[in-house]
Parts: C-alpha cells; structure tokens; sequence
C-alpha cells in the first residue's frame, strides 16, 4: 500500500458503500483498489463486454424465442396444442 498523495470528494451514499464493503484493517484505498480489480462482484460490470457479433446472435435468439412462444400461445388459443 503506497501513501495517500490526493484526496477525493465522494457523498455519503458512496461513502457508507465503501464502509460497509471494508473488510478488518482495509483502507479505504484498499477497498478500492479490490473493488476496481474484481470483474465478478457488480452487476454492470459485464455491460460491454460481448463483441457486436455475440451481441447480435443473443438478439436473434431472444427474437425467434419470442416468436416461437407467440405462435404456440395462438396455437393454445385455438385448443390445437
């Protein structure tokens, strides 16, 4: 751990964030840099990360799902199952 050089505003809501997040003898500093490094713990850290390809394969399934679920609920409406 190096030493402070700067200082930074942050309001109350983040600081009782980085509190309760503090494990026994963690700086601030040190929730940080955790925080910063560890990709796994929030839930917008995956925005982003499926390149345009991956990301069009996703909404071509989530479109012929939808599609799929339309047409059986018709079918179930007309009692043809």
């Amino acid at each position: 751990m190096g030493t402070a050089n700067d200082q930074i505003r942050v309001s109350d809501t983040v600081k009782r964030e980085l509190e309760r997040r503090k494990r026994e003898g963690e700086s601030f500093n040190d929730v940080l840099e955790r925080m910063l490094g560890d990709d796994r713990g929030d839930f917008v850290n995956g925005f982003g990360r499926w390149s345009d390809e991956e990301a069009e394969r996703v909404r071509e399934g989530r479109k012929q799902g939808k599609e799929k679920r339309k047409a059986r609920m018709h079918r179930l409406g007309r009692g043809d199952a």
